[in-house]
């Protein structure tokens, strides 16, 4: 499962209807590709349609797809959005990393 904080939820939902997407109907594609300072960085984008061997969550209004692949990676993960003066934008707050970089995009295990 995968879950999606209120303010990720808010900024999603904004940053979809801009890119005409809709939020009701259309998904947030998660996932996790080679790269970044520590081996494995995030991949979000938005998506119209899920593959077969995705899977599928749902949470505080928002639907979720993930690869089987990055799904091993993701398990338990919480979206969330940080606008502060440090920088803004998604923050994955993965239980499953055992190390991060110092900007928080990419993760090892």
């Amino acid at each position: 499962m995968i879950t999606v904080s209120e303010t990720a939820r808010k900024k999603v939902v904004e940053l979809m209807t801009d890119d005409g997407f809709d939020a009701i109907n259309d998904y947030v594609r998660v996932g996790v590709k080679s790269g970044g300072c520590s081996g494995l960085s995030y991949d979000l984008t938005f998506d119209k349609s899920q593959k077969e061997e995705d899977k599928v969550f749902e949470d505080n209004g928002v639907k979720i797809i993930v690869d089987k692949k990055s799904f091993l990676y993701l398990v338990g993960t919480t979206l969330e959005y940080s606008g502060g003066l440090n920088g803004k934008g998604f923050v994955f707050n993965n239980p499953n990393a055992q190390r991060t970089c110092g900007c928080g995009e990419s993760f090892s295990l």
